[in-house]
């Protein structure tokens, strides 16, 4: 099993005129693949295969997790599931919320294109400390080119 990070460009900001309207924001995370089924701006060469976590980017610490929507504007090789979720960046778990990789769903069809909710009925939590949104391979290994868009819908809390 590798780990496959998704070079983000830009940080994330969130202020100037933001307190006159609201606190919700809908983060943007990208997965695209070439014809051999490696993740494109990222720090492997090697195609995704069952098992491999595809660190998607960072979920700031403060952030109410309210939906997400997966995109499959390009779909993955036939078979191939995944699972989305979220894990700590210091990689320590948290007693009051629980890392999960399959917080936003699990066994999500990216072999078809399609437009995705979130699959769970799971509670919305509020993130006690940094994380990173994980993408995690199943089903088949990628072999051909994809694209998969994810927008994580929350509220910002802010830090505690």
């Amino acid at each position: 099993m590798s780990k496959v990070i998704v070079n983000q460009f830009g940080k994330r900001t969130f202020g100037g005129a933001a307190g006159a309207y609201g606190n919700t924001t809908a983060l943007h995370f990208g997965v695209q693949t070439n014809a051999s089924g490696a993740v494109i701006n990222s720090n492997s060469s090697a195609a995704l295969a069952i098992g491999d976590v595809v660190d998607l980017g960072p979920l700031p610490e403060g952030i109410r997790l309210l939906d997400s929507l997966a995109i499959i504007s390009d779909a993955l090789t036939a078979l191939v599931t995944g699972s989305l979720g979220f894990v700590y960046e210091d990689g320590t778990d948290s007693t009051e919320v629980p890392q999960d990789t399959a917080y936003f769903g699990a066994g999500l069809n990216l072999a078809a294109a399609a437009r995705l909710r979130n699959t769970t009925s799971k509670a919305p939590v509020v993130l006690p400390k940094p994380a990173r949104l994980v993408l995690t391979i199943a089903g088949a290994a990628v072999a051909e080119a994809g694209k998969v868009d994810f927008v994580i819908l929350g509220e910002l809390t802010g830090p505690r």
